[in-house]
């Protein structure tokens, strides 16, 4: 898809990968929407020359928001890109369980549910555009699962498996269905992890030129090596990912 003169919306779009990627789409000519809960990330990334809306998508008001904000600038373009971790281990090292059920049913919410609602909230709006892309960013993780990450892991495979069924059911029509695969990337949510991170701005160009030549798929990063040991063997890809 040429980038040039499209309007896109990025959700999760004031920091980190979503932010690089709607910086570097407006760079390709594109009017790009955001949106996010800081109201100091939104003022900033509106500085940048991006709409900024404030929305908190884990929540009906949140998905009201921005369904009525598309009403006024139809989008040819919808990034799922808003997301979170949580923690989930029922044997921590202190031998004392300390899981927030409040943060898991969140990271569920904001990671499948809200994808799944924009979708079908915003697809009238899409099919009505001469060509239209829909973009969900899962994770190398919804390849194969780590013990450090059991929820957010099953939320990114729950995404991609619904990815690739909707891609299945909308082939053929204007929309273009792809799925964003990153590795472990320099963001906040990663920022107790000492393993190398890939940049944001590598990550979002790597994105960028997937949607450019319309891919259905983006393994971004080192998430390209472990899709080929998984297509070796499933099973050895879960036995080296499971370690972390």
């Amino acid at each position: 898809m040429d980038l040039n003169g499209k309007t896109a919306l990025v959700t999760g779009g004031t920091d980190g990968i979503g932010l690089a990627l709607a910086l570097a789409m407006r760079a390709r000519g594109a009017r790009v929407i955001i949106c996010g809960r800081d109201p100091g990330r939104l003022a900033a990334a509106h500085a940048e020359g991006l709409e900024a809306i404030a929305a908190d998508l884990a929540t009906d008001a949140g998905r009201d928001r921005i369904v009525d904000a598309v009403r006024q600038w139809p989008i040819d373009i919808l990034v799922n890109n808003a997301g979170k971790g949580t923690g989930f281990d029922l044997e921590p090292a202190d031998g004392a369980a300390a899981i927030d059920l409040a943060s898991v049913d969140d990271c569920i919410t904001l990671n499948l549910t809200t994808p799944i609602h924009l979708i079908t909230r915003l697809m009238d709006g899409l099919r009505a555009r001469p060509a239209a892309m829909i973009i969900n960013v899962t994770s190398g993780l919804a390849i194969a699962p780590s013990k450090g990450a059991p929820v957010y892991c099953a939320t990114k495979a729950g995404l991609r498996s619904f990815t690739q069924a909707l891609r299945a059911q909308l082939a053929g029509s204007n929309v273009h269905v792809m799925e964003v695969l990153p590795p472990v990337v320099d963001t906040r949510m990663t920022a107790t992890q000492t393993r190398k991170k890939m940049s944001v701005r590598d990550c979002a160009r790597e994105i960028v030129a997937a949607i450019e030549a319309d891919r259905a798929e983006a393994h971004v990063g080192m998430t390209k090596l472990l899709s080929l040991v998984h297509n070796i063997s499933p099973a050895i890809a879960r036995r080296v990912m499971l370690r972390f």
